[in-house]
């Protein structure tokens, strides 16, 4: 399967489930319309908490039936008829389900399933099929439930299946198991860019020829009490509890920390000789992936944004696309008073010649996915790629000065229409780790 020549890797297929939408296309009508998914937290009481609101998954049903069955192991077996079944849903924690829901809605925009049988036309064996969901915390809620259990009942009252329950590469590896994926399986873990790193390193695995498809994202579900209360004490999270859907405020100058959200996106990776083949519609192809360092603090970016402007500047620099010509930066934008000029700075810096380059937040309506939270900006930018229309960044009242002053559009509170030919998607996480990548518009080989 080795290959000198990198292959080229394109996008076949994204599903989503968010606190703006149940999936792909509704998440993204709310997200070009401004429309907020922060509301008052729900699935616990949070009235002692000094943050009460959250980017909660509204009606979701983990067990609801597809519409119709996909056969991932042949039409001669038995065929998947939900997500996850009735039997199994208490067996995983939350960002589980929600994972299976937006890998499952994925799978099936990219017309694989029909490639699955032996003998068919563009037959694609399991074993050229991996998967990687990057996951920052798993399965908290189910810890916190678990030990109360524990506490009040002993210990053989604790569930034969809590640790497959709560361990992260459990997303991944529930997802493999119910798409007959038998290459490559595991978990990107880096904090709130590990479904980036997920994307990132399932292309790196396409383009040296090691897998043929990839299935990447990430999935997370912490709205917990120990989830909310433990960013609350760090101080990280908005206070704006009486006005929640103008709480996350990326770039405006009252913001005063992030919200926390919960959700999924799955992207199907696929090598474009197989996609061509098989005639499957292209999102976009991703033309790079820059990865680096801070090395400089467990929370805190460097000030000068330096690694994030190194991040973005390898993924620039792969694409082979001119600093001038980008069109839009999904920018990490978390509503922190640091961290949104720590970027500000980086983009500024690396895209001082792209005059006409838009920038913005979508957590100003999505609240923060932490590990989840790459793969639905990288999705939001394919999508912002295939429609002509960037997202806004919403409740931008007044600009930080310091935004005004660099110059650039922060696509304040109003979708643009416009053509995006280019886009990067940027996600920085505790540790001091940062991932920049870079969407294409796919305009055929060369």
């Amino acid at each position: 399967m080795q290959s000198q020549t990198k292959k080229r890797v394109v996008v076949t297929g994204i599903g989503i489930v968010s606190p703006i939408g149940g999936d792909r296309e509704s998440s993204w009508k709310s997200a070009i319309e401004g429309k907020s998914g922060i509301a008052k937290i729900t699935l616990f009481d949070a009235t002692e908490c000094t943050a009460q609101i959250a980017g909660e998954v509204k009606n979701f049903e983990p067990c609801k039936p597809l519409t119709s069955p996909l056969y991932p192991r042949g039409k001669n077996k038995e065929p998947i008829t939900h997500a996850v079944t009735p039997k199994d849903a208490k067996r995983m924690d939350r960002f589980i389900h929600l994972a299976l829901a937006a890998g499952v809605e994925a799978y099936i925009d990219s017309g694989l399933d029909a490639c699955r049988t032996a003998g068919e036309k563009n037959y694609i064996p399991p074993t050229e099929i991996g998967v990687n969901i990057g996951v920052g915390m798993g399965g908290l809620p189910g810890i916190e439930d678990t030990h109360t259990t524990f506490k009040e009942k002993g210990f053989k009252r604790i569930s034969p299946f809590f640790i497959p329950q709560v361990i992260p590469n459990l997303a991944a590896g529930q997802l493999s198991i119910l798409l007959n994926t038998q290459n490559t399986n595991y978990c990107s873990v880096s904090a709130c860019s590990s479904s980036a790193h997920s994307i990132g390193e399932c292309y790196r695995t396409i383009q040296r020829g090691d897998a043929t498809v990839m299935i990447a994202g990430g999935a997370e579900a912490v709205v917990c009490a120990l989830g909310i209360g433990g960013f609350a004490a760090m101080r990280a999270l908005s206070t704006r509890n009486d006005e929640p859907t103008r709480a996350s405020r990326p770039f405006d100058v009252a913001r005063d920390g992030f919200i926390m959200g919960e959700g999924s996106a799955v992207l199907i990776l696929e090598e474009l000789e197989l996609a061509q083949k098989r005639g499957a519609k292209i999102y976009g192809e991703i033309a790079g992936y820059g990865a680096s360092s801070d090395a400089f603090h467990i929370t805190q970016p460097l000030e000068d944004g330096n690694g994030g402007y190194r991040a973005m500047e390898l993924a620039l620099k792969e694409s082979g696309i001119p600093s001038k010509e980008m069109d839009y930066v999904n920018a990490h934008g978390t509503s922190t008073p640091l961290g949104d000029l720590q970027e500000t700075r980086a983009v500024a810096k690396l895209f001082h010649d792209a005059k006409n380059m838009h920038v913005s937040a979508t957590k100003s309506m999505t609240g923060h996915l932490l590990g989840a939270t790459g793969a639905l900006e990288a999705a939001f930018s394919l999508l912002s790629i295939r429609d002509s229309i960037i997202p806004p960044t919403i409740n931008i009242d007044e600009l930080d000065p310091e935004c005004v002053a660099s110059g650039l559009n922060f696509t304040a509170n109003t979708a643009v229409k416009k053509p995006v030919r280019s886009a990067i998607s940027n996600s920085f996480g505790f540790g001091g780790t940062n991932v920049s990548l870079l969407f294409k518009k796919f305009e055929g080989t060369k």
